[in-house]
């Protein structure tokens, strides 16, 4: 902060100095062409001195953002002609320029980036990606203020020798016309004279021609990807989609939706990994292990504890059960009904605009299609654990198939993985009677979470009957006799923990679907999940990607969003295009109490450097929370210090992700703690935490000095 004050003081000064001498007065046209001889004279007399200190006053007019740029870019001309008046104007204005870009960044990019974070986030991205471009074509029209650009790219990311080479090139072509000017000194009446109409609208053109050139380049590009393959001269579909999860489903259903010829392609079950696999059984299994764990601490109710009793097979009934219920939704005949062809079989890409299908019931189909969306999900991914083939395991995926078939929960079971898969059934299995260990790398579960919350989350899993091991790694699996055991090491100790299990769930993650329907042959990149820009296209701008397969977050309701992305990109891109907006992701993990986010957390906001402050509500004082019995956790919400703008939320609570639901819809619509605060929300309910929660920051920001004013107003009301 001390160097900061003393830099803007040096500036001061220097800014002083300059009208206090009268330099503002040398540096203009008038006063230019009265001092041309006593210059000459100079110049004859010291050429070197003359040359080194019209540079360094050109610099310092220049960093210190002064009228006088133009004026000097003349007398470059008028006093060194126009070769040697061109190398001093441009280098001179180059440096001056990315000085005042420097005191720019250094004075103020930390506190425009603590005060609008997610605008400079934005901002930064598009200059990582297109900054000098767009800097070049700034540069290259001279009715942009220079100065203004300076200061203004000073708060950008752009770094700070791409800054000055393009500068210096983007400038060159304006600096010229000044310098060639000033060599006619005596014949300019005014500064207008040499921006003449048509010079301002050759400038104009210059700096439009590499948008136009950058137009052409992409419009090159896009039909080169394209160039081995012959585009059909008629289509079968306007789009084809492959994969039937949430976001093939989506997808589907809005091209259906605006009368789009829509294919929907599925080789397993319509609903994808969220109804039959993931989100709509392990909700069904916890749903259960929670009953089941109130009936051993009915005395919270006033109701006699009790050890449940049941057929580990009912339980998985019921969630078939529930998965059946929920098929309809998702199902053929529904999707049918809606206007989208479906058929049962793997697609595979012949090229860009045909896909082959290899029918369920044997045949092929061959179909083209203007846009092919690509939303064929993730799959659990198994570590390289040696053993552990041997010895047997589930994921995810297998694990409601396979256990189906037992009869009751296992004795002994091992969760492999501490994020929110894993944590979900640990507790759930540990509550329905396994006993359950749980193995993860870090030093927490949940790790994306605040500490405070993967320590809770630790402590309500322990106390539901988990064996929690942080900080552990599997080593190998190994059977001994009959027996099965995992081999376990602390990250810190070499000594070998034996654990014995009947059954394994691996939940270390999930990985992209990216092979089998023909993407390394179209050359479509695919590292970790496929690679597409911000409207979700792909290498070729006909084939887009939706859901896990593309990221960045791994949930349900992402891939719901960006099927519409995909959906309208796909139809109506020719027209125009939309970017996938990420502003406003959230997520809960359904332990018991669930935990709900949406924005930053407080670990974030920190390592973003960003200046917040953390308001809490602890829900032990929340009525609905002591009726239930269930006053534990809180709401913590992150903000600019000193503003009501919701950054991010975290709740902790029953029902967590339920009223969750206030907050997202404020963030996207930018509506503040105080709009929370001032509507009103029905008692009983666990929403007035929301409500309590902008209290909290209310009451932390509330004006003093105005409230002393109004204490002494009422004292002298009362006589």
């Amino acid at each position: 902060m001390i160097k900061k004050i003393a830099l803007v003081l040096l500036v001061v000064i220097l800014v002083i100095g300059f009208f206090y001498f009268g330099l503002n007065d040398l540096l203009t046209l008038e006063g230019l062409k009265g001092s041309m001889d006593q210059f000459d004279e100079y110049k004859a007399q010291s050429p070197l001195l003359i040359i080194g200190g019209f540079f360094l006053l050109y610099v310092l007019v220049t960093a210190l953002s002064l009228p006088g740029a133009a004026i000097l870019t003349l007398a470059a001309g008028a006093l060194f002609g126009l070769v040697q008046g061109v190398l001093i104007a441009s280098f001179a204005s180059s440096i001056g320029a990315t000085l005042a870009f420097l005191v720019s960044r250094y004075l103020l990019r930390d506190t425009i980036k603590q005060r609008f974070p997610d605008r400079l986030e934005s901002i930064d991205n598009g200059v990582k990606k297109e900054g000098a471009f767009y800097l070049f074509t700034l540069r290259l029209v001279p009715i942009f203020p220079f100065f203004i650009i300076n200061l203004l790219m000073g708060l950008t990311a752009i770094k700070t020798w791409t800054f000055y080479w393009v500068s210096q090139i983007g400038m060159l072509a304006g600096t010229f016309v000044y310098v060639n000017a000033g060599t006619q000194l005596a014949q300019i009446e005014s500064l207008s004279g040499i921006l003449s109409f048509n010079l301002i609208l050759s400038f104009v053109l210059l700096g439009v021609f590499p948008l136009i050139a950058k137009s052409i380049i992409n419009l090159i590009k896009k039909r080169r990807v394209y160039k081995n393959y012959s585009k059909p001269k008629k289509f079968d579909r306007n789009m084809i989609v492959i994969g039937a999860g949430a976001g093939g489903l989506v997808t589907s259903y809005i091209a259906a939706t605006v009368r789009a010829k829509v294919t929907l392609i599925e080789a397993g079950e319509m609903g994808g990994d969220c109804l039959n696999y993931g989100c709509v059984p392990s909700k069904a299994l916890i749903k259960s292990a929670k009953v089941a764990e109130h009936m051993r601490h009915a005395e919270r109710y006033g109701l006699d504890n009790t050890e449940p009793q049941f057929d580990f097979k009912n339980i998985m009934a019921r969630i078939n059960k529930v998965i059946a219920d929920i098929a309809p939704n998702d199902s053929v005949e529904r999707y049918t009904e809606l206007g989208v062809e479906v058929l049962k079989g793997y697609a595979t890409f012949i090229d860009p605009w045909t896909v082959e299908i290899a029918l369920n019931d044997g045949g092929t189909q061959r179909l083209t299609a203007r846009a092919i969306v690509i939303a064929t999900g993730a799959r659990p991914f198994v570590p390289d654990l040696p053993g552990l083939d041997e010895t047997g395991y589930v994921t995810s995926d297998t694990m409601w198939e396979q256990f189906s078939q037992l009869t009751e929960t296992p004795k002994n079971l091992v969760v492999l993985g501490g994020g929110p898969i894993g944590t979900e059934l640990a507790q759930a299995f540990a509550r329905l009677g396994s006993s359950v260990t749980q193995i993860e790398r870090s030093e927490r579960l949940i790790k994306k979470e605040d500490t405070e919350v993967s320590q809770l989350a630790k402590k309500v899993l322990t106390q539901s009957g988990v064996n929690v091991m942080t900080s552990h790694q599997a080593i190998r699996c190994e059977r001994r006799g009959d027996k099965k055991f995992i081999i376990a090491q602390a990250m810190d100790d070499s000594k070998e923990i034996a654990i014995e299990y009947d059954q394994l769930i691996c939940a270390v993650g999930r990985s992209a679907r990216l092979e089998g329907y023909g993407l390394e042959a179209l050359g479509i990149q695919t590292d970790r999940t496929i690679d597409t820009d911000e409207y979700l296209e792909t290498l070729y701008p006909n084939i887009y990607a939706a859901g896990d397969v593309v990221g960045p977050y791994q949930f349900t309701h992402v891939a719901s969003h960006q099927a519409w992305y995909a959906a309208v990109n796909g139809l109506f891109g020719h027209l125009k295009k939309f970017k996938v907006d990420y502003r406003v992701i959230p997520w809960t993990t359904f332990i018991d109490p669930e935990v709900a986010r949406v924005g930053l957390n407080e670990q974030e906001a920190i390592e973003k450097g960003i200046d917040f402050e953390v308001t809490h509500y602890d829900f032990a004082d929340l009525d609905r929370a002591v009726t239930e019995s269930a006053n534990y956790g809180f709401i913590k919400v992150i903000t600019p210090k000193g503003k009501d703008k919701i950054l991010g939320v975290t709740i902790v609570a029953e029902n967590a992700g339920e009223f969750m639901s206030e907050f997202i819809l404020a963030m996207k619509h930018n509506l503040g703690l105080n709009k929370i605060l001032g509507t009103i929300h029905m008692y009983p309910t666990w929403a007035e935490g929301n409500k309590y929660a902008a209290g909290n920051w209310k009451r932390n920001n509330a004006p003093e000095k105005l409230l002393d004013i109004v204490e002494k107003y009422q004292t002298w009301r009362r006589g």
